[in-house]
């Protein structure tokens, strides 16, 4: 008993060893969207991207039949979005985190999540709407809206206008 025990543990690690080689790299690239860091310096993407490992190996004899990509993924978005009021949002006392210096920086959080899983990641709005508890129409809003930001930025203040003195002769 206890060496069919073994087997399996080894063959358990095996395959998700396989899996997280092949899966990580895209994985990675997504959580890196989603905090909207750069791909050189992005820990919280690399601590998302743990956590969701880790919670896919523990569930791994759990997925038979399922893609495992697909479990990973979502675990990924959703402890995102659980997540980000307290990386993104306000801090007690006047304390604000660092604006991420990403692609999708100018993106709300929730923007970035939807438009990560629509365009990078190509899950169906209804997918995305089951995942996240909303209407398909709202996120086709989310989408439209989020890409129109991305492709006209909006501008910054206005220029102050220097006053020009006459000079006198």
């Amino acid at each position: 008993m206890r060496e069919r025990r073994t087997v399996q543990e080894a063959r358990r690690v095996r395959e998700f060893a396989a899996f997280s080689a092949g899966a990580g790299g895209r994985l990675l690239r997504t959580a890196t969207l989603l905090t909207a860091e750069t791909a050189q310096d992005n820990p919280r993407a690399r601590r998302l991207l743990t956590h969701a490992l880790a919670h896919t190996y523990a569930c791994w004899d759990r997925l038979r039949g399922e893609d495992p990509y697909n479990h990973a993924r979502e675990c990924l978005a959703v402890r995102f979005a659980r997540g980000t009021w307290y990386r993104y949002g306000g801090l007690p006392f006047g304390r604000s985190r660092a604006r991420p210096a990403g692609p999708l920086a100018v993106l709300s959080p929730q923007q970035r999540l939807v438009l990560v899983l629509r365009l990078h990641e190509g899950v169906a709005e209804e997918q995305v709407a089951a995942l996240l508890g909303l209407p398909p129409d709202r996120i086709h809003l989310i989408v439209d809206r989020a890409t129109t930001l991305l492709l006209h930025p909006p501008r910054g203040p206005a220029p102050a206008r220097v006053s020009a003195k006459a000079a006198t002769s």
